[in-house]
């Protein structure tokens, strides 16, 4: 069998900047429909990062063949993803009390989740791969 060498954070990279670049380059067409750029782009931030490192801590959990250590590096890499998105939100929230804008937290409410099957996908293609080896 051909093992895939290409790799696993390319989608999750590619995602970042193309979802940046919509970002900047709609500045108008976001405006026009209620969403702060600048909301988006730091949402896009901390998420991508947020994914960064918690595809890191389960990919750790991955290599290691003791089950436990897999379990306790997933729940971990959940944990710290859903954690630093939920301290920024509430961060975002706090300074901006009065002047929250609700579609541009609702849209990275989604990115959350789109990043999370991106992540998902390159775990589980990467776990298909560790088998077959």
């Amino acid at each position: 069998m051909r093992r895939n060498n290409r790799n696993p954070l390319l989608p999750i990279i590619i995602f970042f900047v193309v979802l940046n670049g919509l970002f900047i380059a709609d500045k108008s067409f976001l405006e026009r429909n209620g969403f702060d750029q600048s909301v988006l782009i730091i949402g896009n931030l901390v998420l991508f990062a947020a994914t960064l490192l918690s595809f890191f801590f389960a990919k750790r959990g991955l290599v290691s063949e003791n089950a436990r250590a897999f379990v306790r590096s997933v729940y971990m890499s959940i944990m710290v993803k859903l954690f630093i998105a939920l301290i920024a939100a509430v961060i975002y929230i706090f300074l901006f009390r009065k002047n929250i804008n609700k579609p541009a937290l609702f849209a990275c409410m989604g990115l959350y989740l789109v990043y999370t099957f991106i992540e998902v996908s390159a775990l589980t293609r990467l776990l298909k791969e560790k088998k077959n080896a």
